[in-house]
């Protein structure tokens, strides 16, 4: 019971942060419409997973010094402005295959486990707004004397709550009812993500 007020807290503001749109939820949604349930379902793993890079190296006391250290901190932002941008620029240029080569358009919108999992992983790992709320949560609401295993626990609410959520945003994004409506439209959808991707590099640089 110690403790119950910061978990109240930690859950109340990771439930805030999950379900605001930005970069994590462009990838789920890119991951979901263009390609498939299963890659954003893999996505969505992959930020899961991401949370826990986070939660090291606040247990080890990097997010101290990243909140101490502008330099490292805009190191950061830029890296994952840079990764947004890359993606956006290749949805920005992706082509439509030719329709008289079926191997070809097949390979165009699949992507692999691999790939689907690390454009999630790299997302969340590069992403401003998950270091502001780490820092925000092991800086504030984590004290010297907070148990390890609370942090831990405080961890696992973040990240299973990052899963659950864009789990779900893979299924219904990628639901038949979605997919039906959008099939014809996939190649302007890629480039709409593509211009989404690369705002959001922009507001990154900027903020």
């Amino acid at each position: 019971m110690e403790y119950l007020s910061s978990l109240i807290a930690v859950i109340s503001i990771a439930i805030v942060m999950v379900i605001s749109p930005g970069q994590d939820f462009a990838m789920i949604t890119r991951n979901s419409l263009i390609y498939s349930r299963r890659a954003g379902i893999i996505g969505a793993f992959g930020i899961s997973l991401a949370i826990w890079l986070h939660v090291t190296y606040s247990l080890a006391g990097i997010a101290l010094i990243i909140a101490q250290s502008d330099t490292l901190y805009t190191g950061i932002k830029y890296a994952g402005a840079l990764y947004l941008l890359y993606l956006g620029i290749k949805g920005l240029t992706h082509k439509r295959a030719s329709t008289n080569n079926q191997d070809q358009v097949s390979k165009e919108q699949s992507i692999s486990d691999f790939k689907a999992f690390q454009a999630g992983f790299i997302s969340n790992a590069l992403n401003p707004k998950t270091t502001l709320f780490f820092l925000s949560i092991f800086t504030q609401v984590v004290t010297p004397e907070t148990p390890i295993y609370i942090q831990l626990i405080y961890g696992a609410i973040i990240s299973f709550a990052h899963l659950i959520w864009f789990v779900i945003v893979a299924v219904v994004l990628s639901s038949k009812l979605v997919t039906s409506q959008i099939d014809s439209f996939k190649l302007w959808i890629e480039r709409t993500m593509g211009v989404i991707l690369c705002a959001l590099a922009g507001k990154i640089i900027l903020m």
